[in-house]
């Protein structure tokens, strides 16, 4: 288990340090900034690389609605599920805290502002409101539960799960981050909610109901409809 959980913090650490750190130190930085098409994959190769990294190890969920998806398609054990969400929340959480200690380096620094945080109505990039929010995150985290439970399964070649796992998560990004910046993970808007310089920590609710709402909705709809394993 302590192998298990040390993986689940890395890569969930990982994926907020590159997916978080894409957007608050490169999207927009002057000539080259990599904007909302590079965050998009930089969130995307983050979940790519730690799953073939550790993906063996702990199953590479590095989300709290991963890891509840898995359990509720009977794919992961309900008694895990805790231990499993305080490590990727703790590694979410250190992953933050190193990117503040960046970020605050820059000579000119003058706060993080929302650093890289989830929202709606203000918070969100393109002004959307909690209505939109809700149905966005729950309904991209539906799918992406049923990519992973897909991509996973006995009927498709093995070694090639993290592929479309990326790639999907790739794409919810490209779709989502101007109504919420995107979360569809707890973990990773715990820990920047914690350090943003905007009212962040109190629509953080909505970025633990909303996506692990459509983790239950994603594995039941694979159970009913989609799965033969």
């Amino acid at each position: 288990m302590l192998n298990k959980l040390s993986a689940e913090f890395f890569g969930t650490f990982w994926l907020v340090l590159g997916g978080c750190g894409s957007a608050v130190l490169a999207a927009a930085f002057p000539g080259v900034g990599i904007g909302l098409l590079g965050v998009s994959f930089a969130f995307g190769l983050t979940v790519l690389t730690m799953a073939y990294a550790v993906g063996g190890i702990s199953g590479g969920h590095f989300n709290p609605a991963v890891s509840l998806g898995l359990a509720v398609a009977g794919r992961f054990d309900f008694k895990d599920l805790i231990p499993y969400w305080i490590a990727q929340v703790v590694g979410a959480i250190a992953a933050a805290a190193v990117l503040y200690l960046i970020a605050s380096g820059k000579a000119d620094f003058a706060g993080v502002k929302g650093f890289a945080s989830n929202g709606y109505g203000e918070l969100s990039p393109g002004g959307y409101g909690l209505t939109a929010a809700l149905i966005a995150e729950v309904v991209f985290t539906a799918f992406f539960i049923i990519i992973i439970l897909g991509a996973t399964s006995s009927s498709v070649p093995a070694g090639f799960a993290p592929i479309a796992i990326g790639l999907g998560l790739t794409l919810i990004h490209l779709v989502s981050i101007p109504v919420t910046n995107t979360s569809v993970n707890p973990a990773r808007s715990t820990g920047v909610a914690l350090f943003a310089e905007t009212a962040a920590l109190s629509q953080l609710w909505l970025f633990w109901v909303a996506p692990l709402v459509g983790a239950i909705v994603g594995a039941i709809i694979w159970k009913a409809l989609l799965g033969k394993d």
